[in-house]
């Protein structure tokens, strides 16, 4: 994991990227808990006979379950030191670019975007890119603010 010391580091690292997560295998189990607490209980995610005859051959996971891993991804590849508060501000981009079959390992990929300060904390861009293993194309790409203290 990678430590980053205050604002001013991580304004320095513009273009950059921070790291990559570990991978994470996405199993029905996962998926059917992300069902249930969503009330998203759609076939192809959750009728594993149903969704062998589907268009993928098994079920899929949730897109907004693979964009909710952001935070876990971001916890393995990078920390803040010297901010007071570090806050999910929004997102100005969200796509999820291929379904993720039960079974496949993801990890997330993390570059800093931009940086912008202003009087009521300083707004960090990271882009994150949900890789599947063994793809060339990933699952999913958001552009995520977060907002940070001083």
């Amino acid at each position: 994991m990678r430590t980053i010391n205050g604002i001013d580091e991580i304004e320095s690292l513009i273009g950059q990227g921070l790291g990559s997560s570990e991978w994470m295998t996405m199993d029905q189990d996962a998926i059917n808990t992300f069902a249930d607490v969503t009330g998203d209980h759609q076939w192809i995610h959750v009728d594993e006979a149903r969704a062998a005859e589907g268009p993928y051959g098994a079920t899929i996971v949730h897109g907004f379950f693979t964009l909710s891993l952001i935070p876990k991804f971001s916890t393995e590849v990078f920390t803040i030191e010297g901010v007071s508060i570090r806050v999910n501000y929004g997102l100005n981009k969200v796509r999820f670019l291929q379904p993720v079959v039960v079974g496949s390992r993801l990890r997330g990929t993390i570059r800093v975007k931009d940086v912008i300060r202003g009087d009521k904390g300083t707004q960090v861009i990271l882009e994150h890119t949900i890789e599947i293993e063994g793809q060339d194309r990933p699952a999913c790409f958001a552009e995520v603010v977060t907002l940070l203290v001083e």
